[in-house]
């Protein structure tokens, strides 16, 4: 029986919409330099919406994954990251669409960062430190390079790691937050030594650098104000990630947004003083002083997802459970649960969250399971119906060593740990 679930064809059935409104987890949102349009990456793809929102344009098409978008200074060109040709590369594109012009051709993996100027992109890579680099070599530990956008070799930046660059209106002086060992940027409430904090770095004449930030957690992503004398930054020195305002020469911050379940990604600014970022999955617009508002999207878009997902599987199923009538097998693969039939090569896929799911069990007319899942931080039992895919929490029906409704005598014992 074993080998007979292993061996099968697992078709996992997808839903997709042609039109999609407030669509979830847009990323990389910028905002353009004058403030009325805000590129973004969904689903490996580039789009740009007007920032009052309204229906998004899909810039990039190609089956590769494009993404990290980042605006020329006047506001006419987009330059983004592609795998396109294998590894992550740097294109740019102008702000309707069209064909994109390659610009970076190394092997590794480039990632832009910031038009230096109107001719220039600093991205970063992992190419070759400088020889006076004293900090460890390891391929965390990016340099900063610039390319010309009419073609070029590229030059060397900075051997030292600058992230989230945000260049002032002259082009004389520049914002970075810096990486002093490796964490996962996702990580929230992180304090240690390593947490990013902001620097300013002066390029007139030989490079000054001044430290602007000092709260023992992360502070990171700093873009210009208008007046190029204040900055505003993400930070979670009030608990999650917000945005605060700073001035250069000050050592004082003022919180902007106050959110307070989920953190703030991904900031830019415009020159009008309208802030964007994401939250939640969601794109945000907010002005100091205003209320966030969110920025309400529709997608219209080609279908890219497969109805029927084919694989094989003759791995990795943890666990099994024979329906009733013996018709369907029940399974656990990477923690979460499938059905397949044992008469028909299709496989539905029951649950699919980043929670584990195991100890699984048909009910007596076969038509739901019954499982274990570690979801809120707790082992707790629920029931999915096989043909709603309805889920409801059964934990507190239980009793050890009382027979359930369903006629089970449940004894969770994998569960008490």
């Amino acid at each position: 029986m074993k080998r007979q679930l292993l061996g099968v064809a697992a078709i996992l059935l997808s839903i997709s919409t042609y039109a999609q409104d407030n669509p979830l987890w847009m990323r990389y949102c910028a905002i353009s330099p004058d403030g009325t349009t805000i590129a973004f990456t969904y689903k490996g793809d580039i789009y740009t919406v007007p920032s009052t929102g309204g229906r998004a344009s899909q810039i990039t098409t190609n089956p590769a994954h494009d993404t990290k978008p980042i605006w020329s200074p006047d506001g006419k060109k987009i330059a983004f990251a592609s795998d396109r040709m294998g590894s992550m590369d740097i294109f740019e594109v102008n702000k309707e669409g069209g064909i994109p012009k390659r610009l970076t051709t190394h092997s590794g993996n480039e990632t832009p960062v910031a038009y230096k100027d109107a001719g220039h992109i600093l991205f970063l890579a992992n190419i070759m430190p400088t020889a006076e680099d004293a900090q460890f070599p390891s391929g965390q530990f990016q340099q900063v390079y610039e390319v010309n956008t009419e073609g070029g070799r590229p030059v060397l930046f900075s051997s030292m790691p600058m992230e989230d660059i945000s260049i002032n209106h002259t082009g004389n002086t520049l914002l970075y937050h810096d990486k002093k060992g490796y964490e996962d940027p996702w990580r929230k409430h992180h304090t240690s030594s390593i947490t990013r904090d902001i620097w300013l770095c002066s390029l007139n004449g030989n490079r000054t650098f001044r430290k602007q930030t000092a709260f023992n957690g992360e502070d990171r992503t700093p873009v210009w104000a208008s007046d190029d004398k204040s900055f505003y930054y993400l930070s979670e020195e009030k608990g999650s990630f917000n945005i605060f305002k700073r001035d250069i020469d000050g050592n004082t911050s003022k919180q902007i947004t106050n959110h307070t379940k989920h953190p703030v990604r991904f900031l830019s600014a415009a020159s009008n003083g309208t802030l964007c970022y994401g939250y939640d999955g969601e794109i945000y617009t907010v002005k100091e002083g205003a209320i966030p508002q969110k920025v309400q999207i529709s997608i219209v878009t080609d279908k890219n997802d497969k109805d029927l997902i084919r694989q094989i599987k003759r791995s990795g199923a943890t666990e099994i459970s024979l329906s009733p009538d013996a018709k369907e097998i029940a399974f656990v693969l990477r923690g979460d649960v499938y059905v397949t039939s044992t008469e028909y090569s299709t496989t539905k896929q029951i649950t699919n969250t980043p929670q584990q799911e195991r100890d699984i069990h048909f009910s007596p007319d076969g038509r739901s399971i019954v499982y274990a899942s570690e979801r809120n931080g707790l082992w707790q039992i629920y029931q999915t119906s096989l043909k709603r895919k309805k889920t409801v929490r059964l934990r507190n029906r239980y009793q050890r060593g009382k027979t359930d409704q369903f006629g089970y005598h449940f004894i969770p014992t994998s569960i008490q740990s």
